[in-house]
C-alpha cells in the first residue's frame, strides 16, 4: 500500500492536553487489519467522526449527518487533521472551551478494507473500501468535492454502494443505535461522567495509576468497591409556574429594558436531571413526546440538572403558530429557543438579576446550539427602534424585560409584550353551520371569559385547511351541547348555530376589533391545548411599567365619544404600520414568509425576489419541466453554502407540489415531486428551494426519454472559449451521426448540448448510445476530452459526461437559479447567441425575465422528429472497436 501524507502535529497544536483527556498525537503501527470507527460527536452540532486507519493515524472526516445506509444519500463529511491511533478508544467528555468541546461516544468500531490501493485514491480525491463494523459493514466510497472559490476545508461525500446493506431507509441505524458500542452508555450517561453500569470513565488519555487513582474502570469491567460518581444527575427540578408578560401599547424607553423576540409557539419549561428530560406546558403539562428531539437535544448539556424556560417554534416557514401546528402533525424539525435558566446544579437562580441567569444559560448552552437548540439573544434599551425593527421583519412582535429583576410567577410588570399585530386566544362557544358539501362548518364562534362568564367575540372562517377542519369536527362531536354557552350573542349569529361546551381554546389573528367589539378579518392559526378555557380573557394593554394591572377598557363596553374617538384614530395609525392578519406578500397564490431575507448578498437578492423571478418565467420553465420527476437543492436557512439536495416529496410540503410513486431499482416505491404550474414552482421556493433539477422523461413514460444531456464540465482553469469549441464539435459530432442538438449555458461553468428526442428508445439505448459517442470523441481528441469521471483524468481536459442520461438521473432545469454567488441562471440559447457569450454563468435574473418575453430559442426544435435508432447505436459502438 503506498503512503500518504500524516499531520498528528496539526491535531497536538490544536489541544491543551493539561485540561482535555483526550490522549496526545503520535503515529502508531497497524496490528494486522486496519482499524475503523465512528465517534458520535455533540460538539458545537451533532456530528459523526468517521475516522479509518492508513499509514499509522486515523484519518478523520465529520460528517454532518451521520452515514446514510441509501446510495442515493450524498452525505458531506468534512476532512479534519489526522487523529493518533489511541483516538480510536477515546470515549468522555471534552472541556467546553477546548477545541471540539462536547460529549463523544464510540458509535462503532471494527475494520476496514480498501477496494484499490488506498494512499493514491486518499490523494487524488476517491476511496472505495469496504467496512467491517459492528454496526456498519458492506461498500463504500468516499469522494473529495470540488473546492468553491475561497474555500478552506476540505469537502469530501461519503456514499454507501448499491449492496444487500443499502437500504431506501438510510437512518435507521442512527435512529435505533443510541448508545455505545464498547460501553452501552447514552450520550446523557457519557456526558454525566457515568462508566459503564454507572462507573466514572477510563480516560485513554490518563495513565492507568492516574484513572485508577480516580475511581474509574475500563469499559465492561468492575471493582470490587463501588466507584464513585462525579457530575451525575440529580433529580430533575420540580415545575415552576411561568412568569408571563403583560400587554402594553408601546416598547418602554430606557437601558433598563432588555428586548428580545416575541416568540408565537409552545412556551416549554424543560426540567434535566435524573432519568432524561421533561418538556412541560404553561399549565405543567408534560409534552416530552410531542418534542422528542428538544429532550435529546437538552440531554446533551453538561450539567446535573437544570430548569429552563423558552419557546419551541417552527422555523423556516416563519415562526407563526400555524406552522408549529403543521409541524407537529407533521414531523418536520422545531426548534427550542431558550431564553431563562431558573435552577442549574440544584441551586435556585431565580432570585438573581436576569441578566445574570442569561449569562449562565448561555455559558450553559455554549457548544450545544445551533439545530435543536438555540439561545435566544436579547438587545439592552432602544426597545423601540428594536420594535420597528422587528415589525418590518415581519415578527409578531417584542418582549421587554428588566434587566435587574428576578423570575417571578405569574403576569407581573416585570415582563411586557408589544404585539406588532392582534393575535390572541379565544374560546370557541359554537358554530355555524356550513351548506358547502364535505366542509363540517362555515365559522367557529368565539368568546373570552369576563367576570366568570362568555362574552361573545365574534366569528372566524378562514385559515382552515382539511386536516384542521377534520380535528375540529372530530372535537366537536364530543362537546355538543343544546343550551347558548355565551352570555348573549346577536339574532343574526345565534340563528343556526351549533352549540358547544367551552373548553377548546383556539389562537385567531386579527386585524382590530369593531365598536361592538367583535373580531374583524380573523384568521384561524390552530388549536391551543397548552392553555385552559377559564384562563383566556381579553387581552388589554397597560401602561409600561405600572404594576396594577389596570387595563383598557374590553371592545364592546360603554365609551365616551372622546374615548371612541381616540380608539379609532389609533387603529387607524398602527395600521398603517402593522401587518394585518398574515404577514407576508403573495406571489402565483402563495404567501412568502421571511421575504425580505437576503439570499444572495451579492447582488442583494432576497427571498421574494426569487420567487417573484420564477412567477415571471413559470411559462418557459414549464415548457421544458413540466410533468417531470423533480428534484430540488433546498437552502431553507437562506445561505447558499448550507444547502442539501432532495428527490422525494417530504413531509410538511404544500399540497399543491404533485407527487408521483416510482418504483426504484432497489424494488421499492417512493414518491417524487412534479411541477405542473407556476404556484408549484413558487411553493417550493418558499420551502426554500433555489434550484430545480429534472428528468430527461415525463412521468407518463417514465421509461422513455424524450431529451438526452450531454454536459460539458471543464476542468479548473480552462477558459469558457474552450468549452465553446467542445459543444460546437459535440454538435457536429450528433449532425454526423443524424441528430440535431440544442445549446444550454448551465449557470456555472459548462454548456449542456441537449438532444429533444421523440419516446421510442428507453433509458438503456440512449445511455449506451451517449456513453459510446462521448468515448468516441474522447478517443479521437484524448488531450482535449475525457468520458470518464476521474478526477485524474480530468486534469486539463472537458468532461463530457453522459451520466445523466441513466433512468432516474436529473439534469438542471432551463430557468433555474443556481445557488452560487451572484445568482446566475440555467439560460437556453441559440447556437449563434453561444459563439457571442463570455461565460455560462453571465444570465442574471433580471436578463433572464426579459429573455423570457423574446422568442425561444429553441423553437425550431418543435418539427424536430428524430430518435436513437439501431443503426445509431451500432455505428457509435462501431466506432469505439465492439
Amino acid at each position: 500500500m503506498a503512503t500518504s501524507r500524516t499531520d498528528i502535529e496539526e491535531y497536538n497544536r490544536k489541544r491543551d492536553f493539561n485540561k482535555t483527556s483526550e490522549p496526545r498525537g503520535a503515529t502508531g503501527k497497524s496490528k494486522g487489519r486496519l482499524a475503523y470507527l465512528i465517534q458520535k460527536h455533540a460538539a458545537r452540532r451533532l456530528h459523526y467522526d468517521f475516522r479509518l486507519e492508513l499509514d499509522g493515524v486515523l484519518k478523520s472526516w465529520a460528517v454532518t449527518r451521520g452515514p446514510s445506509l441509501d446510495p442515493e444519500d450524498k452525505r458531506l463529511a468534512v476532512r479534519t487533521e489526522d487523529h493518533p491511533m489511541d483516538y480510536g478508544r477515546f470515549e468522555g467528555t471534552i472541556p467546553a472551551k477546548e477545541y471540539g468541546g462536547g460529549t463523544v461516544m464510540l458509535w462503532d468500531t471494527g475494520w476496514w478494507e480498501p477496494l484499490e490501493d488506498a494512499g493514491p485514491g486518499l490523494a487524488e480525491g476517491k476511496l472505495k473500501f469496504r467496512l467491517h463494523g459492528e454496526r456498519l459493514t458492506g461498500r463504500w466510497t468516499l469522494v473529495r468535492m470540488r473546492p468553491r472559490e475561497r474555500e478552506k476545508r476540505e469537502n469530501w461525500l461519503l456514499i454507501k454502494e448499491r449492496d444487500d446493506i443499502a437500504s431506501e431507509e438510510g437512518d435507521k441505524l442512527l435512529r435505533s443505535e443510541m448508545t455505545s458500542i464498547v460501553s452501552g452508555r447514552t450520550m446523557e450517561e457519557i456526558a454525566a461522567g457515568e462508566g459503564a453500569r454507572g462507573k466514572r470513565v477510563w480516560h485513554s488519555g490518563k495513565s492507568a495509576k492516574e484513572n485508577v487513582a480516580s475511581g474509574a474502570v475500563p469499559a465492561g469491567q468492575d471493582k470490587k468497591k463501588p466507584a464513585r460518581k462525579t457530575q451525575s444527575r440529580l433529580a430533575a427540578p420540580r415545575f415552576i409556574a411561568p412568569q408571563l408578560a403583560k400587554r402594553v401599547e408601546s416598547a418602554p424607553a430606557g437601558d433598563d429594558w432588555v428586548s428580545e423576540v416575541k416568540f408565537d409557539g409552545y412556551r416549554l419549561l424543560c426540567a434535566i436531571g435524573k432519568g432524561g428530560v421533561l418538556c412541560y406546558t404553561r399549565n405543567g403539562h408534560d409534552w416530552s413526546e410531542k418534542f422528542p428531539d428538544i429532550a435529546a437535544a437538552l440531554s446533551t448539556l453538561p450539567c446535573r440538572n437544570a430548569l429552563i424556560d423558552g419557546e419551541a417554534i417552527a422555523e423556516g416557514e416563519g415562526s407563526s403558530f400555524s406552522a408549529l401546528q403543521e409541524a407537529l402533525a407533521t414531523g418536520t424539525p422545531i426548534s427550542y429557543f431558550a431564553f431563562d435558566l431558573l435552577t442549574l446544579d440544584g441551586t435556585d437562580l431565580r432570585k438573581q438579576p436576569l441578566l445574570e441567569r442569561k449569562e449562565r444559560l448561555k455559558e450553559l448552552l455554549s457548544g450545544h446550539t445551533g439545530g435543536t437548540l438555540r439561545y435566544s439573544e436579547h438587545v439592552r434599551g432602544h426597545s423601540q427602534e428594536v420594535f420597528r425593527q422587528l415589525c418590518r421583519a415581519n415578527q409578531e412582535g417584542l418582549i421587554a424585560k428588566r434587566a435587574d429583576a428576578a423570575y417571578r410567577s405569574g403576569r407581573s410588570g416585570g415582563w411586557l409584550k408589544v404585539k406588532c399585530t392582534r393575535r390572541q386566544e379565544f374560546v370557541v362557544g359554537g358554530f355555524s353551520a356550513s351548506d358547502k358539501r364535505g366542509r363540517p362548518f362555515a365559522s367557529l364562534l368565539l368568546g373570552t371569559f369576563e367576570d366568570e362568564k362568555l362574552i361573545y367575540r365574534g366569528r372566524v372562517g378562514t385559515g382552515f385547511n382539511e386536516r384542521s377542519m377534520s380535528e375540529l369536527a372530530g372535537l366537536f362531536a364530543k362537546r355538543a351541547r343544546k343550551s347558548m354557552p355565551f352570555a348573549e350573542v346577536p339574532k343574526q349569529f345565534a340563528r343556526g348555530a351549533r352549540w358547544l361546551r367551552p373548553d377548546l381554546v383556539v389562537e385567531v389573528d386579527f386585524a382590530e376589533f369593531t365598536d361592538h367589539g367583535h373580531i374583524r378579518h380573523g384568521v384561524y392559526e390552530g388549536l391551543r391545548r397548552d392553555k385552559k378555557a377559564p384562563d383566556v380573557a381579553l387581552e388589554g394593554p397597560s401602561a409600561p411599567g405600572s404594576n396594577d394591572g389596570s387595563a383598557s377598557p374590553a371592545p364592546g363596553k360603554k365609551k365616551t365619544p372622546q374615548r371612541v374617538k381616540a380608539m379609532k384614530t389609533e387603529t387607524r395609525k398602527s395600521a398603517q404600520t402593522a401587518p394585518k392578519g398574515k404577514t407576508g406578500p403573495v406571489v402565483a397564490g402563495v404567501r412568502i414568509s421571511s421575504h425580505d431575507r437576503v439570499i444572495f448578498k451579492k447582488p442583494g437578492l432576497t427571498k421574494l425576489d426569487l420567487a417573484e423571478y420564477y412567477e415571471r418565467v413559470a411559462e418557459r420553465f414549464l415548457a421544458e419541466s413540466r410533468h417531470r420527476p423533480v428534484s430540488l437543492v433546498r437552502c431553507p436557512s437562506g445561505d447558499i453554502g448550507d444547502c442539501f439536495f432532495q428527490k422525494h416529496a417530504g413531509q410538511g410540503f404544500p399540497d399543491s407540489i404533485g407527487e408521483i410513486p416510482i418504483q426504484e431499482s432497489s424494488g421499492k416505491t417512493a414518491k417524487y415531486m412534479v411541477l405542473d404550474a407556476a404556484e408549484d414552482i413558487v411553493a417550493a421556493v418558499q420551502m426554500g428551494t433555489i434550484e430545480f433539477h429534472v428528468w430527461g422523461a415525463r412521468s407518463d413514460r417514465l421509461d422513455r426519454p424524450d431529451r438526452m444531456v450531454f454536459d460539458l464540465d471543464p476542468d479548473a482553469g480552462l477558459d469558457f472559449e474552450r468549452v465553446k469549441a467542445a459543444a460546437s464539435e459535440m454538435r457536429q459530432v450528433l449532425e454526423a451521426v443524424g441528430l440535431q442538438s440544442l445549446a444550454m449555458v448551465t449557470g456555472g461553468k459548462g454548456i449542456h448540448v441537449i438532444v429533444p428526442l421523440q419516446r421510442r428508445a428507453d433509458f438503456a439505448e440512449v445511455k449506451s448510445f451517449s456513453r459510446d459517442l462521448s468515448q468516441r470523441l474522447a478517443a479521437a481528441a484524448p488531450e482535449r476530452y475525457t468520458a470518464t469521471m476521474s478526477k485524474k483524468k480530468r486534469k486539463g481536459r472537458i468532461f463530457i459526461d453522459w451520466l445523466r442520461n441513466e433512468r432516474g438521473s436529473t439534469a438542471i432545469a432551463p430557468w433555474s437559479v443556481r445557488a452560487r454567488p451572484g445568482a446566475p441562471v440555467a439560460v437556453p440559447v441559440s447556437w449563434q447567441e453561444l459563439a457571442d457569450l463570455d461565460a455560462a454563468n453571465s444570465f442574471s435574473l433580471a436578463e433572464a425575465v426579459d429573455r423570457a418575453q423574446a422568442p425561444d430559442p429553441w423553437q425550431e426544435a418543435n418539427s424536430w422528429r428524430q430518435s436513437v435508432t439501431r443503426h445509431m447505436l451500432k455505428a457509435v459502438a462501431g466506432e469505439n472497436g465492439k
